[in-house]
């Protein structure tokens, strides 16, 4: 059992939201639903919370209603193997959303998603300080993260 769990606030899309990211994501599932109750008549039988699990990190889903937005200070960062899986995971996770910048998109319900390729991690980490420079100066160029891209700007190219 996971200690910590980020609690997500959605305005009663919360099981649209879930079916959603579980669809994507391969290592995913629905764990647990549980439902408004007649304390509440207007919303008794509609799904409360959902606990869901993507790629072994486990969430809850509350359809809270109106009360709160998700903002950019908050955001779910993905370690993605190569540029494919960044490509794949950044196309559908746009759907109906919006692409930001630097690796960063909001997706339909409002969530904003980092998508880095973890050859950019291994680049951001090297000792080599006026490569990592360059190759940040290409990464402020763009929305999708571009593999190739990065490594020539790291190399000089």
């Amino acid at each position: 059992m996971q200690k910590i769990a980020p609690c997500l606030w959605f305005n009663f899309n919360a099981e649209e939201a879930v079916h959603h990211y579980v669809g994507i994501f391969k290592q995913s599932r629905i764990l647990h639903t549980s439902y408004y109750g007649e304390e509440l008549p207007d919303l008794a039988g509609k799904a409360l919370m959902i606990e869901f699990e993507l790629e072994g990190q486990r969430f809850q889903a509350l359809n809270g209603g109106p009360g709160f937005a998700f903002t950019q200070a908050i955001s779910l960062s993905v370690d993605c193997v190569d540029q494919a899986e960044v490509d794949a995971l950044w196309q559908r996770l746009c759907e109906g959303g919006a692409e930001v910048q630097c690796g960063w998109l909001k997706d339909k319900f409002g969530l904003s998603w980092q998508i880095v390729p973890h050859r950019f991690v291994e680049m951001m980490l090297a000792p080599d300080k006026a490569a990592v420079t360059r190759m940040m100066q290409a990464m402020f160029t763009m929305t999708k993260l571009d593999v190739a891209k990065l490594e020539a700007a790291f190399r000089g190219g």
